[in-house]
């Protein structure tokens, strides 16, 4: 990896390289469970109803200095993984003056014949293809998904808006988010 940014400093140095991690994480109608407080011998409810419908969270992440972006979209595929790197570019580079690498996992995603990446990115993807502890962008999803955790939605439309308030509050928060994707 250094040895790739070493490079690509050389080969751009008029511009900026930046380290970044991605990553996606299917959330669903499916309810998240954690522990609850509950008084001695009462049992407390839970909702285990299984529902499949379900939205895929894009999550970018800086590990300096924490900055995020996330796009919950309909999928985890070639289009909607050319449609995240392309608002990720816009959002983090809109002048194009800097230069974005993005570690990635090998999923069928970012493995596309069909995949574009925006000029100002570049791909790095991670060796084995089932390697999570490698992969900055996984220690987002906790951070994410304790925004739903017990709770049911009815629609995928509810379960979206309340995904886009935990991610828009995650990225007011970057010290939250550079703490759980930080390079340590």
């Amino acid at each position: 990896m250094a040895q790739r940014l070493t490079t690509l400093r050389r080969e751009n140095p008029d511009k900026d390289v930046e380290l970044w991690c991605e990553d996606e994480l299917r959330l669903g109608l499916k309810p998240v469970a954690r522990r609850v407080w509950a008084l001695h011998g009462k049992r407390p409810t839970s909702s285990g109803r299984h529902r499949f419908e379900s939205v895929f969270v894009y999550g970018f992440g800086h590990p300096t200095s924490g900055r995020s972006r996330f796009l919950v979209l309909p999928k985890a595929n070639a289009v909607c993984m050319v449609q995240a790197p392309a608002d990720f570019a816009g959002w983090a580079d809109p002048g194009r003056r800097k230069v974005r690498v993005l570690i990635v996992d090998g999923s069928g995603g970012h493995t596309a014949k069909a995949l574009v990446i925006p000029p100002n990115v570049v791909l790095h993807r991670l060796p084995p293809p089932r390697t999570p502890e490698l992969q900055p962008a996984e220690h987002l999803w906790p951070l994410v998904r304790e925004g739903v955790a017990n709770r049911v939605f009815d629609t995928l439309e509810g379960l979206t808006a309340t995904l886009t308030a935990r991610c828009q509050r995650l990225t007011e928060h970057a010290a939250v988010v550079a703490g759980a994707v930080g390079l340590h």
